[in-house]
């Protein structure tokens, strides 16, 4: 089975809220989630808790091979957890996979 951390989205229309959760990699985005490792608020105005994160449970699953999306990569990395392995190619690495000059 292949696992990937990804956001599942809540909220009203143009307030949204995300959880981030460890799903299947066919599950649906609002679907099923084998675990909830925190939330993510991208409109949280003060300078406080617009991102939570179980990060012992997040280094766990990514130890074991789980994916994170690129967007749940970023917040990995803006927390310090290191994300490799990772199937989300940042523009860095699509630069590094390019053809090089003969």
């Amino acid at each position: 089975m292949a696992v990937v951390l990804r956001l599942k989205r809540f909220g009203r229309r143009n307030r949204p809220f995300y959880r981030i959760c460890v799903m299947d990699r066919r599950t649906r985005r609002d679907g099923r989630a084998i675990e909830e490792l925190g939330h993510y608020d991208p409109l949280h105005s003060g300078e406080g808790k617009s991102f939570e994160l179980n990060e012992e449970r997040a280094k766990y699953w990514l130890s074991v091979g789980a994916q994170p999306s690129g967007t749940v990569a970023s917040l990995l990395k803006e927390r310090g957890i290191s994300a490799k392995g990772s199937s989300a190619a940042t523009s860095e690495e699509v630069a590094d996979l390019s053809p090089e000059e003969e």
